[in-house]
């Protein structure tokens, strides 16, 4: 009997000391992992503040650029009218030469001879010499305009290809930008992952711990009652420890009744769906289709509203949609900020990236003016654009 309460000492002393001895974890601590989320967070949150910075630049200089792109356009048409307004002066003037020498210097000299006064032999002159000073006038006038007008074209020609590089290099932050806040997303998803364990360990080391403790107050409890020496007291014991184990077991069962409740809860949680926006108008949304098939081919050109004659993409989509009946904004930032979102494209939809729109044709096919140098096509979905429906 001595020797059992010896044992019975020996291992409710173990596992005291087993519960004084701190562990050693190979992982952070919970509050190491979510000082790190907390820390990556802050980081993210800044680069996303950095990313909507250049967004908004990237939207503010395609404004700038349509802008420059229309005034090139008006300047290019300036130029074209200087230079019909030179030719058409210039030919002016060699019929009024050709119709004052048409008899050849003596005849041109008679008429000033043959004038009946002092008076009109004078106006015959000055006539003459009026016309001449005026055609030189003129011509002089008119070049000087044509060459005011080409040096416009050509300065902001200049000013737009600056825009261009400026454009580029936005795009390029942006990019960079993007994979920086990917990278840092998918670190603070790998240290959620890191946390959850390091908390699910915590939890069953707490559940380990609060298992030990009481089965050493069992132990206890079970050698104060040995000390006793009383056999009924012992016997009396034992049927309580059976009924403490029933109890037990009604535990157990109320806890798996809790659990088929809990599940049943989830299940009807998990039938609630949020439906998907219904389509509007398709026949309106065919013309929109329609409309940016219709100019197919036309080349692309900064500040270009002319179907037929040259577009830019947000003039495109502007158009198209004007087609159908419906009026949006002009630049691509103020068009894919309106309409209605959609998280499931169907043809006639605005497709939209920061600094550039397009016409969703369905089947994953897109209709846009891609960039200077290039024509309104049919194009591949690329990218992670987003969805706006104005129909």
């Amino acid at each position: 009997m001595k020797i059992k309460k010896v044992i019975r000492l020996f291992i409710v002393s173990v596992m005291i000391s087993a519960l004084s001895i701190p562990m050693l974890y190979a992982t952070p601590s919970v509050d190491e992992l979510t000082g790190q989320i907390d820390s990556a967070r802050g980081e993210a949150n800044q680069l996303q503040a950095e990313l909507q910075a250049v967004l908004l630049k990237i939207s503010e200089l395609e404004e700038d650029m349509i802008v420059k792109g229309e005034e090139i356009i008006q300047a290019t048409d300036d130029l074209e009218v200087a230079k019909e307004k030179e030719a058409k002066q210039y030919e002016d003037m060699k019929l009024r030469i050709k119709h004052i020498y048409e008899e050849g210097n003596n005849g041109a000299l008679e008429k000033i001879l043959s004038a009946g006064s002092i008076s009109e032999l004078l106006s015959q002159a000055e006539y003459i010499q009026n016309v001449h000073t005026y055609d030189r006038d003129m011509l002089t006038e008119y070049e000087q305009v044509k060459q005011e007008t080409a040096e416009l074209k050509a300065s902001l020609e200049t000013d737009m290809a600056a825009l261009e590089v400026l454009e580029d290099e936005f795009d390029a932050t942006k990019e960079s930008l993007n994979v920086t806040l990917s990278n840092k997303e998918a670190e603070i998803a790998s240290l959620g992952i890191e946390l959850e364990a390091a908390v699910r360990a915590a939890e069953e080391e707490r559940a380990r711990q609060a298992a030990a403790e009481e089965e050493a107050r069992r132990l206890e409890e079970q050698r104060a009652n040995n000390n006793a020496g009383n056999n009924n007291t012992n016997n009396g014991n034992t049927n309580n420890a059976g009924n403490t184990s029933n109890n037990g077991g009604n535990t157990n069962n109320g806890g798996n009744n809790g659990g088929g409740s809990t599940n049943s809860g989830g299940n009807g949680g998990g039938n609630v769906s949020t439906p998907a926006p219904a389509p509007g108008n398709t026949s309106t949304a065919q013309a929109i289709v329609n409309a940016a098939y219709s100019q197919i081919g036309v080349p692309y050109r900064w500040g270009g509203t002319s179907p037929g004659a040259g577009l830019d993409c947000s003039g495109l989509t502007q158009y198209a949609h004007r087609q159908a009946g419906i009026g949006i904004a002009r630049t691509s930032g103020s068009q894919g900020a309106g309409g209605q979102r959609v998280s499931n494209p169907q043809p006639g939809d605005l497709v939209c990236w920061p600094g550039h729109v397009a016409i969703y044709i369905g089947g994953g096919q897109i209709i846009h003016a891609p960039q200077p140098g290039e024509s309104v096509k049919v194009a591949g979905l690329y990218g992670s654009p987003w969805f706006v429906r104005y129909w």
